[in-house]
Parts: structure tokens; C-alpha cells; sequence
């Protein structure tokens, strides 16, 4: 039996130029990390005593005879994309919910690529993990999403994450003094909009919009310029860090009509009315998780002051999609 532990991820700056209709042409790069909070692939070889060959546990449960009757997207195309002759048992379990802009969705699939590869053995590095997801995300399913959330999940850490025209990418740790660090991540919450939503849809209309919004999205690009100049130059702080946040959260709303509503903008007023100093929507919009900064002396009573949402304070994870045992 393997069991695979992959990290969510917040993304800071850059959302939106990770699409290779923007990167291929323009370049992209984003400024993300991966969190403490994880999904959890366990994959084995089911013995051949049951009328069903592959059994599949999520939010539903699939007890199927072949591959082709597999419901969910993601598991059909990576066991195809394997060759998959033996009957499997998958079971996912996440420490948070899905559809909701922490990178979900590919999470799920560098976990399973990663727990079923092993249980092949295969050994992926990290950015072979981050490529197949790719290619089954983009190419196979063609899902209209952007590119870091694979390769956040695959190598995990604190990253600047360059996509460039010929369609290769470049993870870079960035550099950054560790109390800085930890100043940022005492900062951070994450408070939870109730809204699930399919992420592709809202891609699929910003995606739409690209032509249109060129400005927007250098602007967007600039932003992870700026976010890495705060947080590497000790002359800035994290409330410099915070209020780019939401000037960024105002140019990422003009990019779609989808991506925020009325729900969402009241969601975040309170949060600033509550001392938190900036914040952003995460992930493609229309709902999930906003993240907020938020002096750490006053998260006690912001969160009180919230209670009406789940708040969430995070830890940043540093190892990506690993092993928990091999078996």
C-alpha cells in the first residue's frame, strides 16, 4: 500500500500569467507556497474477490469493472496514461475542502501520479511529477487552468516560479532573512467564503479575456516583482506586503466579471474593517478562501470577530508531495 502526502498551496502574486495562453507568448511568473494542510492519496493493489475490479473513494465511490467506467476525470486519465491492467483500490481524504483556490484539484493529481508511480515502481522526481500532471490536466483533460499549482504541489516550499515562452518552467526558493519569514506567516489567515466553485469555468472566461486585458495581467506580473523586492529589502514590511495584496485582489476583479460577487467583497470589507491590513481572493475566483494579513496581536480578536466564517491560520510547508510510507 502507498500513501502519498501532498501540500495545498496560497498563491501571493502572479495568479493569471501561469496560463500557457499568456506564458508562451508573454511570460509568466508567480510568487507562491505551498501550506500545511495536505490531501491524501492511498493506493493499492485490490485482490480479485470482488465483482468490481477498481474500487475509488472520494466524495463518492465508484466500485467499477474497467477504466472506462471510471466517473471521476483525473483518475481515469492517469490510470490510462499508466497502462493500468491490475484492479486498484484509491482512497482520497483532504484536511480541507475542495473548489476552493488552494490548488486543490492538482494536489489530487501530483498525489495520485506520485502514489500509484511508486506503487510501479517508478521513481518521478519532483518535476516529472509536476510535468504528467500537466499533461494530464492541460493536454488530456483540457482543462482550462494555469500551470503553478502542479508544480507548487510537486516541489513544495516558498518559491518564485518562472514560466517561460518555450513552455519550460524554473522553481526558484526565494531568498528571504528567516524572520522575515516567519513574520509573514504569523500573519497570515486564511478565512473560508462557504462558495465551492469550479475553477476551469472561471479560468476559462479570465483565459477569454487576455487580448483584451494585456495590461491587466503585466500588471499582474509586476506585482510578483514588487512582492519579492517587500519581502527580500528590510526597508519594507509585511504591512507594505499586505497592502499590495489588495491592490493586487483589484486589478485580479477586473480581469473577469466572475471573479468576485457581492458575498466575497463584504466578506473582505469585514476583514479590513477587523484590522486586518490587506488580503486577496485565492485561486482562479467566485469563491473558496480569502486570504487575509493580519498583525499577529489582533488575530485572536479578528478570527472572534469573524466567527461567523472559519478562519484558519497556516504554517507554510517546505517538502512538496512526499512518500509516507512504501510498502
Amino acid at each position: 500500500m502507498i500513501i502519498s502526502k501532498t501540500p495545498y498551496r496560497i498563491s501571493f502574486f502572479g495568479g493569471g500569467t501561469d496560463y500557457p495562453k499568456w506564458y508562451l507568448k508573454n511570460g509568466g511568473q508567480v510568487l507562491s507556497t505551498t501550506i500545511n494542510k495536505y490531501c491524501y492519496i492511498t493506493c493499492r493493489y485490490l485482490p480479485p474477490f470482488f465483482p468490481h475490479k477498481h474500487r475509488i473513494v472520494y466524495s463518492k465511490i465508484e466500485n467499477v469493472k474497467n477504466l472506462n467506467q471510471i466517473d471521476h476525470p483525473s483518475v481515469k486519465a492517469v490510470l490510462k496514461e499508466f497502462n493500468i491492467n491490475k484492479g486498484l483500490e484509491i482512497h482520497y481524504d483532504g484536511d480541507l475542502p475542495a473548489k476552493s483556490g488552494l490548488g486543490s484539484s492538482s494536489s489530487f493529481t501530483v498525489g495520485l501520479i506520485h502514489a500509484l508511480s511508486t506503487l510501479l515502481g517508478l521513481d518521478l522526481s519532483k518535476k516529472k511529477l509536476a510535468l504528467k500532471a500537466l499533461e494530464i490536466e492541460q493536454d488530456i483533460l483540457k482543462e482550462q487552468v494555469g500551470s503553478q499549482d502542479q508544480v507548487a504541489a510537486a516541489y513544495g516550499g516558498f518559491n518564485c516560479i518562472k514560466f517561460n515562452r518555450d513552455n519550460s518552467f524554473n522553481v526558484k526558493p526565494l531568498v528571504i532573512s528567516k524572520n522575515k519569514k516567519n513574520n509573514l506567516e504569523n500573519h497570515i489567515i486564511l478565512c473560508f467564503t462557504g462558495i465551492s466553485r469550479f475553477a476551469p469555468s472561471v479560468a476559462g472566461q479570465k483565459i477569454s479575456n487576455i487580448s483584451t486585458k494585456t495590461k491587466k495581467f503585466e500588471k499582474i506580473k509586476y506585482f510578483t516583482q514588487e512582492g519579492i523586492k517587500i519581502l527580500q529589502n528590510d526597508k519594507y514590511t509585511i504591512s507594505d506586503f499586505g497592502k499590495l495584496l489588495t491592490e493586487s485582489w483589484e486589478v485580479k476583479k477586473s480581469l473577469a466579471n466572475i471573479v468576485s460577487n457581492q458575498k466575497i467583497d463584504q466578506i473582505f470589507k469585514e476583514g479590513i474593517e477587523n484590522n486586518a491590513i490587506g488580503g486577496k481572493l485565492l485561486g482562479a475566483g467566485a469563491g473558496g478562501f480569502l486570504m487575509f494579513v493580519v498583525p499577529p496581536e489582533k488575530k485572536i480578536l479578528f478570527i472572534k470577530r469573524m466567527k461567523k466564517y472559519i478562519c484558519l491560520p497556516i504554517k507554510f510547508d517546505t517538502l512538496g508531495s512526499l512518500l509516507l510510507n512504501n510498502k
